[in-house]
C-alpha cells in the first residue's frame, strides 16, 4: 500500500451512505490521467476482439460515432495499464472504507463518447452484476472535463436504498443502451460534474445514466470499474473472475442472466 493515499472522512461516508454517490476531487494526477488516456487511445486504433469492435469506415461515424468508439468492455483483461488502474491503490483503499471491508474488482469500461455520441439511459448497475449480498460499487474516473455540454452523468440521489427495478424500454435517438429506469416520484436526476481526475464511487442500486455529448468537438471519455465487497458469495458470471488488490483471483458462485452494464441496441452479448 502507497503512503499517503487519501481516505473518505466521516463526512464523506455520511454523503455516500445517504446520498448513494461520492466525488473524490483530483484523486488522480495529471501524469495518471494522461497515461490512461494515451493507453486507450492507442488501443482504439485496433479491433480487440471480446473487448473493443469499432467499424473503422467513416462513413458510419457521421451516422452513429458509437460505431467508431465503441465503449471497451473488460480491457483490464487484455491490458496491463487497465489492469493496474481498475486495482489502483487510491481506489482500493476509497472502497474498502465505502464497502467496510477489502474490495474486489469485477469489471473495467472504457467510455470515448466522442461528439455527438448518445448517451445512456438511466438504470442501476446491480441489475447487471447481481452482487450478492449486499450491491457493487462503481468509480468513475472522468479523463476529460465532464459537464452539461459533453453529457456527464447524471445521478438521482437517495435512490442507493432503493430495491433493483424493473426497467422500461429506452428511447433509442437518446441511448445505446435499451433498458431504461424511471426516476422515482419527488426525486429528480442531477449532474455529476467532474474535472480530470476526478473520481465518481456511487451505489450499485442508484440510478444514474447520461444525455447525449452536444458538443461538436469534444469527448467525454470516462475509466470506469465495478467493485464487489470481498464478502461477496454470488455474482453474475460476464463478471468473473473478480480480483484481489494483489492482482490475485476470485472466482464466486455465479449468479444466472449474466450480461454486461446494459445492453446496447440490435447487440446480444453471451450470457
Amino acid at each position: 500500500m502507497l503512503t499517503g493515499l487519501k481516505t473518505v472522512s466521516k463526512k464523506q461516508k455520511d454523503q455516500f451512505e445517504k446520498e448513494g454517490y461520492l466525488i473524490i476531487k483530483g484523486l488522480f494526477s495529471k501524469q495518471e490521467i494522461a497515461e490512461i488516456d494515451q493507453t486507450f487511445m492507442e488501443m482504439s486504433k485496433k479491433t480487440i476482439k471480446g473487448c473493443f469492435e469499432p467499424i473503422m469506415d467513416q462513413s458510419s461515424e457521421v451516422e452513429d460515432p458509437l460505431k467508431r468508439y465503441p465503449r471497451m468492455m473488460h480491457p483490464h483483461r487484455v491490458n496491463d495499464v487497465a489492469m493496474k488502474y481498475m486495482l489502483h491503490p487510491k481506489v482500493m483503499l476509497i472502497l474498502s472504507d465505502l464497502f467496510n471491508e477489502n474490495a474486489l474488482a469485477a469489471q473495467s469500461m472504457f467510455y470515448f463518447k466522442p461528439p455527438l455520441a448518445r448517451g445512456q439511459a438511466l438504470h442501476q448497475d446491480n441489475f447487471y452484476l447481481k452482487v450478492e449480498p449486499g450491491t457493487c460499487i462503481a468509480a468513475w474516473t472522468a479523463v476529460d472535463k465532464a459537464d452539461l455540454e459533453n453529457g456527464t452523468l447524471l445521478v438521482v440521489p437517495k435512490t442507493n436504498n432503493d430495491e433493483i427495478y424493473c426497467p422500461e424500454l429506452a428511447d433509442s435517438k437518446e441511448s445505446f443502451t435499451n433498458q431504461y429506469v424511471k426516476v422515482p416520484k419527488g426525486l429528480k436526476a442531477v449532474p455529476a460534474i467532474m474535472n480530470q481526475g476526478d473520481v465518481l464511487f456511487f451505489n450499485g442500486n442508484l440510478i444514474h445514466g447520461s444525455y447525449r455529448n452536444k458538443t461538436k468537438d469534444r469527448f467525454r471519455k470516462a475509466f470506469i470499474c465495478h467493485y464487489a465487497g470481498e464478502s461477496t458469495t454470488k455474482i453474475s458470471g460476464f463478471y468473473s473472475p473478480l480480483f484481489r488488490e494483489d492482482g490475485s483471483k476470485v472466482e464466486p458462485e455465479l449468479n444466472p442472466d449474466s450480461g454486461p452494464c446494459g445492453n446496447e441496441f440490435d447487440t446480444v452479448y453471451p450470457h
